[in-house]
């Protein structure tokens, strides 16, 4: 048994790595602020005997004797962390600081979760882990891509002054149940306004394109990052090579739930990228893994506990 924290382990992303390191066995620390977790997320982890959750923001520092951490904690959609962007530098930033200040103290791994928005709007397609991006260092995006940019400067610094054992992945659009339906992201906007019959907002002519891994497919490849050799810290690329264009998404959740919803076009928000895809060649090489869980499966799934959502929360 090991004793884990999780930063942000009440988030949609948090509470799946909750709930798999609980059934494997170990003991974990939830750490969230709640400012985008809920305890609608890890309720029915709170009577597991090796589960504990703590109100903390990693802002400030925390302490706890753990064997391994995973850094989730920001808040992901542009929705939220464009709400307060000095907060969501803070969190990538000082959070880090604070997260790598106790793997140092403990000697032990951690992990930190970082994104595809440090690719910017990219002009390399699909990206690879040595692209540097095309990143808008003033845009209103720039509090999340930048502060996670930094986050990961911060890591490979920790690792090469001070010998901390790190890992880094750089996640691509994730989905799946336990998503927030006001986050404002692709999947949960379109799946909420189908389900209510809704127009379904596509922003910009919907050609834009996007890769979506199915939440249990990240966690996996989470857990295959962090019993990899200490020599390799990554940064990996873990998403779904598969390219799917806004408009097509919309249309295949029209049809799955049998919405009476109609698309709606609007202008494009500031930065936002045209294409977006992973080549996983690394995390194939290094980790022998992939995505298992094709669109049509994961949006199935992610509809119906949408649907259990809609009905028990009056939304």
């Amino acid at each position: 048994m090991k004793r884990i924290l999780i930063t942000g382990g009440a988030g949609f992303i948090g509470s799946h790595l909750c709930e798999r390191l609980l059934n494997e066995g170990n003991d974990v620390i939830c750490l969230d602020n709640f400012f985008t977790g809920s305890k609608r997320n890890i309720v029915h982890l709170i009577d597991n005997k090796y589960f504990e959750l703590v109100r903390h923001d990693i802002i400030d520092p925390f302490k706890a004797e753990v064997d391994e951490i995973y850094n989730l904690a920001c808040p992901a959609s542009p929705v939220h962390y464009q709400i307060n962007p000095i907060k969501t530098v803070k969190t990538s930033v000082m959070g880090a600081i604070n997260m790598l200040g106790l793997a140092k103290r403990l000697k032990v791994k951690i992990l930190q979760a970082s994104t595809s928005e440090v690719y910017g709007d990219p002009e390399l397609h699909p990206q690879t882990e040595d692209y540097r991006g095309n990143v808008n260092c003033i845009g209103p995006r720039a509090c999340y891509d930048e502060g996670k940019r930094l986050a990961e400067t911060l890591f490979t610094s920790y690792n090469r002054q001070n010998g901390v054992k790190i890992k880094i992945i750089r996640i691509f659009n994730t989905y799946g149940p336990r998503m927030n339906p006001h986050d404002g992201r692709v999947v949960s906007n379109f799946i909420v306004q189908a389900l209510t019959n809704s127009d379904i907002t596509v922003y910009g002519d919907g050609c834009q394109t996007r890769s979506f891994q199915y939440v249990d497919d990240l966690i996996c490849a989470m857990e295959k990052m962090m019993i990899t050799d200490d020599c390799f810290t990554g940064p990996v690329n873990i998403g779904n090579p598969e390219e799917v264009s806004v408009k097509e998404l919309a249309e295949k959740i029209i049809d799955f739930t049998g919405s009476k919803s109609k698309i709606i076009y609007k202008p494009l928000p500031a930065d936002d990228p045209v294409r977006r895809r992973p080549d996983i060649s690394l995390a194939k090489e290094k980790l022998s893994w992939q995505p298992k869980v094709g669109i049509h499966e994961g949006l199935k799934k992610t509809i119906a506990y949408f649907e259990e959502l809609l009905k028990s929360e009056n939304i």
